[in-house]
């Protein structure tokens, strides 16, 4: 199975509105490529890193590890890429 970097996107972005990852409520990074495909986990963490760099997703270092979560303040941008 191939999915464009789009079609990853939008998949880890639905996934974490349906689990309501937003702001103060946020999960283990390595939790995220879980439900992908095992082929696809290194373009999922890839992926993540760049939904980071842009701002849509926020880290949070933790002491049991790196969590992330949806950044409220892009709310619209995430309703685009997911609804498009």
């Amino acid at each position: 199975m191939k999915l464009s970097s789009f079609g990853i996107r939008r998949r880890i972005l639905r996934k974490m509105v349906r689990h309501r990852w937003w702001g103060g409520k946020h999960t283990a990074f390595d939790n995220i490529p879980k439900g992908f495909p095992k082929e696809l986990w290194k373009e999922v963490k890839k992926e993540l890193e760049q939904l980071a760099r842009e701002g849509i997703i926020v880290k949070k270092p933790t002491g049991y590890g790196l969590h992330v979560s949806l950044n409220v303040k892009m709310k619209s941008e995430i309703e685009k890429i997911i609804f498009e």
